[in-house]
């Protein structure tokens, strides 16, 4: 009994990292319904500007954040403004065809940048730190941090587009982008801001991964499967159910590796496909106004 309440509750923990993966993606397709083929190469990316920020200063992973995030967020609106924006009045291949091709232009200059070695983040001793929950089950402080994180996060980006003038700006640009406009709404801002929030969100996600686990210039398209696998189990366009996507898909995932490690992935894999099959559109979609 103990083992299989650990393995839910460690499941739900990974969860949380996949809930960071995928609310950036989930914002900006709820926003500007634009899927991001490049957004797990960004987090890849994100990891690696941590890394020289870490290399060049001497701080923590956790407090190179400070500079990590205000870089991401800058990235996300010069990348939206300046290309992206120029694709989405285009139909449905080009922002796709554009982002394919970001996310082969970040790998390669990464393997130039930094070689195929893989690289990790130390924090120390709370990597292994833990909390004991009784006799034969605890959690480490780091992944209850990943998942607290997360979890603020997500509440953060549901108030700013619920309670904020300038989350009514980003909804109204969602429901009808030409009557935005005719109200004096600048799209072209509000949607760069929107990839800006998305990123520095992003750049969360990827310090926690690098403190996580490995990480090299090839693995953010297997990044950009679990947070579009996470979306759509939650809904799209739903951030409460992106967390409920990757909690989901966290368990799957180590429910499979406890009764065989090469069935991690596959059932993750797996989840995701039958909640394909019975809810096509997630299990939270977005109501539709």
């Amino acid at each position: 009994m103990t083992a299989a309440i650990d393995t839910v509750l460690q499941g739900a923990l990974l969860g949380g990292l996949y809930a960071l993966f995928a609310a950036g993606l989930s914002l900006i397709f709820g926003i500007m319904r634009l899927v991001n083929i490049a957004h797990g190469d960004l987090i890849v990316l994100a990891a690696y500007i941590a890394l020289v920020v870490v290399q060049a200063t001497g701080i923590g992973p956790i407090e190179s954040l400070a500079v990590v995030v205000p870089v991401m967020f800058a990235i996300g609106y010069v990348l939206q403004r300046g290309l992206l924006n120029l694709t989405l009045d285009r139909g449905i291949l080009p922002p796709l065809l554009v982002t394919f091709g970001l996310s082969i232009i970040i790998q390669n200059v990464l393997l130039e940048g930094f070689s195929a070695d893989s690289r990790k983040l130390q924090a120390g001793a709370f990597e292994t730190a833990s909390l004991r929950l009784g006799a034969d089950l605890a959690v480490g402080w780091f992944p209850l941090l990943i998942f607290v994180t997360a979890v603020a996060v997500i509440a953060g980006l549901q108030a700013l587009l619920y309670r904020t003038r300038l989350g009514r700006a980003f909804r109204a640009v969602s429901d009808d982008p030409e009557a935005a406009r005719f109200y004096g709404v600048d799209n072209r801002h509000l949607f760069a801001l929107a990839m800006a929030l998305a990123l520095a969100v992003v750049s969360i996600a990827a310090v926690f991964l690098a403190v996580r686990t490995n990480f090299d210039p090839a693995v953010g398209p297997a990044r950009l499967l679990f947070a579009f696998e996470a979306v759509i189990i939650g809904g799209l366009g739903s951030l409460w159910g992106t967390l409920a996507g990757g909690i989901i898909l966290g368990v799957a995932q180590s429910v499979g590796a406890r009764i065989d490690p090469a069935w991690q992935l596959l059932a993750g894999h797996v989840a995701f496909l039958l909640v394909l099959v019975m809810r096509p559109r997630g299990l939270f979609p977005r109501a539709v106004d």
